[in-house]
């Protein structure tokens, strides 16, 4: 089976980044704790007054690279891979951060190894990737095609209200009963 896997969220904890960062350069203003997180952008759940400085601090070169792994996350992987499964990394960079994809590169090196730096897509549409599943914390997974894979939803505070079919829970303890599913 190909497994295809977002890099933020299931396996770079983007979100505890964030948030250290953001007590840490803001001590005084309201933040938002992951579990009352309600929406994917985190961008969308600040006040309108502090968008510019929300967004400079995941565009800031070092973020992406100081992201605390997820445990399960890389166990899982190196787990999957062991088991014969074809494991692939798909991430998305972000827009406006120069280093993002560098960056990314050099977390996936330290913290799963050069071999996964080969197996990994940097690319903003999924959808032209082949694979038999995505894990996505992402609810909707769009782009030019129709995709060849299952989009399983990585579950994380802000998307856990919604109805899923294919739902991998955030500490990855179903991922083989997900895996017989597919």
């Amino acid at each position: 089976m190909i497994i295809l896997v977002d890099q933020d969220g299931p396996l770079a904890n983007f979100e505890c980044a964030f948030l250290q960062e953001w007590r840490k350069r803001y001590p005084e203003r309201l933040f938002i704790a992951l579990e009352e997180r309600k929406t994917f952008y985190l961008r969308d759940q600040y006040p309108k007054e502090f968008l510019a400085d929300v967004e400079a601090i995941y565009n800031a070169p070092g973020f992406t690279r100081s992201m605390p792994p997820v445990p399960e996350g890389i166990a899982a992987l190196q787990e999957l891979t062991r088991s014969g499964h074809t494991v692939v990394i798909c991430t998305a960079p972000l827009s406006k951060a120069a280093t993002s994809i560098p960056e990314k590169l050099e977390w996936i090196r330290e913290h799963l190894g050069a071999d996964y730096v080969r197996r990994t897509i940097c690319t903003k549409d999924k959808t032209l990737i082949r694979g038999d599943i995505l894990i996505d914390d992402r609810v909707e997974v769009e782009g030019e095609l129709a995709p060849l894979w299952k989009h399983v939803l990585f579950t994380l505070p802000y998307n856990a209200h919604l109805e899923y079919h294919l739902r991998l829970q955030q500490d990855w303890s179903n991922l083989q009963n997900l895996l017989a599913q597919v």
